[in-house]
């Protein structure tokens, strides 16, 4: 696979370039534990990652806003597939690890990839902490734990910790894991999603706008909260270190991943909008479980429901463990994390792991301490900002490249076409950032602004080093 309607890149500098530093797992694994994945496996952790526990409240959520919610989903998906589609362009530019971080800081430097790789790096945390706390209202369904205070911040513990345990173990038990956790939670996903449409009841789809706002308008809203369902297509960019043939790979399972989930959720959710009557599903805490009750009868619904979210959930953890520690490795390579993060075992960059679950704990047990899921939820909605970030940065780092290729080896008609598709994928990356409303780009700006002055630290300490070498 190469880069259509783009210059090809002159030969990088002997410090640049793309080959993996020593230790790195571009070559062959030196480690039976140590594994690179192959396009199932890159697929499984895009699609993984993708779809988390909030496919399991999404038709809820979006019932106020009638059937026109679909038109959203539709809108969305363009834009995902977009940028999928550019995550696989730069991917076959730079298949190393780190993703967004290496498009980055490829084509504008230093500060632009420490910008992505920080902001991507909190997002990876915070959001590991949101996925805990969640699985344990999963948890409750099948074990209560929910009762006390305490024994709920051990269980949400637990479930960060058992991830990260595999991500010890080695990337060859993180494929293994990401796999069977991905076909186990879409067993449910499908049996509602595909089954579903053998129940379907055109006269419980309820009106198509009841919003109270024009079409527009309540596309606009129902976006709102869809525009994060698609967090996670750069999952196989950011691994693209462990993913064998990765120029190739990489692309096509950012594609296949996206276009899978994008399936799923749409065909889940129109099931559940046709099973279940609209006023119900309105007020509803468990829109699949009430579409597997009304299928099938009884009330097993809810048991099987939260046994998938629980599993999904486990198994999205699993994807975003890992890469919580990718960008930070590849960052620190180039000297603008700490030497730490660079330390790998079993092809998993260890520090960066241990590192991101303590920083999730602390703030999963803070957000049970405190008695308050205000400041938790308020920390969640950052992340839908601070996502954003290096999305926008990758998706210009393909313009760039777009517009100053060779006059005399672009392919004009390739050109345009990839030019159109990059656009469509930094609108959507800007609409990503606009839906995280006003509150959360401030606050998630701020979390830039203490990154700069990490990376103030970080480039003095360089540039000293540097000078005490030459002296």
């Amino acid at each position: 696979m190469h880069v259509t309607g783009t210059a090809p890149l002159p030969a990088p500098a002997p410090s640049e370039s793309l080959a993996a530093p020593a230790g790195d797992p571009q070559g062959p694994p030196g480690s039976r534990h140590a594994r690179r994945f192959g396009l199932p496996v890159a697929t499984a952790l895009v699609m993984g990652n993708i779809i988390g526990g909030g496919i399991f409240l999404l038709p809820a959520s979006i019932a106020p806003y009638g059937t026109v919610s679909l038109v959203a989903f539709g809108v969305l998906t363009i834009g995902a597939i977009a940028l999928a589609l550019t995550f696989g362009k730069l991917a076959a530019r730079d298949p190393r690890t780190g993703g967004p971080y290496v498009y980055a800081r490829g084509a504008f430097g230093d500060f632009a990839g420490f910008l992505a790789a920080w902001s991507y790096w909190i997002t990876t945390w915070v959001s590991n902490a949101a996925l805990a706390v969640a699985a344990v209202g999963y948890l409750d369904v099948l074990v209560p734990v929910s009762g006390h205070r305490w024994t709920a911040c051990l269980a949400a513990l637990a479930i960060q910790w058992l991830p990260a345990l595999a991500n010890f173990a080695g990337t060859r038990y993180v494929g293994a894991v990401q796999l069977v956790s991905t076909v186990l939670k879409f067993v449910p996903l499908l049996l509602v999603a595909v089954g579903g449409l053998f129940f379907f009841d055109p006269s419980r789809l309820g009106p198509f706008n009841s919003s109270g706002h024009g079409a527009i308008g309540a596309v606009s809203a129902s976006a709102a909260l869809l525009l994060f369902s698609y967090l996670g297509v750069e999952s196989a960019a950011v691994s693209a270190g462990e993913v064998r043939n990765a120029r190739r790979n990489v692309g096509r399972a950012t594609v296949i991943g996206t276009a899978g989930a994008a399936l799923v959720y749409l065909l889940g959710t129109l099931s559940v909008f046709g099973t279940v009557d609209h006023h119900r599903l309105v007020d509803s805490t468990a829109p699949f479980s009430d579409a597997v009750n009304a299928m099938f009868g009884g009330s097993w619904g809810g048991w099987a429901v939260a046994l998938a979210a629980l599993v999904s959930m486990i198994g999205c953890l699993n994807g975003w463990t890992l890469l919580s520690a990718q960008t930070p490795y590849a960052a620190a390579r180039d000297g603008l994390f700490p030497a730490a993060f660079t330390r790998r075992r079993r092809g998993v960059p260890t520090v960066g792991v241990a590192v991101t679950v303590v920083l999730a704990s602390l703030l999963t047990a803070y957000n049970y301490l405190s008695g308050s899921g205000r400041v938790f939820e308020v920390l969640v909605l950052v992340t839908t900002f601070t996502a954003t970030v290096p999305y926008l940065l990758a998706t210009a780092a393909q313009l760039f490249h777009l517009v100053s290729g060779r006059a005399d080896s672009v392919d004009r008609g390739r050109l345009v076409r990839d030019a159109v598709v990059t656009s469509v994928a930094a609108a959507f990356s800007i609409w990503l950032m606009a839906g995280a409303g006003y509150a959360a780009v401030y606050q998630g700006a701020l979390f830039l602004f203490v990154g700069v002055l990490v990376y103030a630290v970080m480039t003095a300490r360089r540039t000293r080093a540097a000078e005490q070498h030459t002296a």
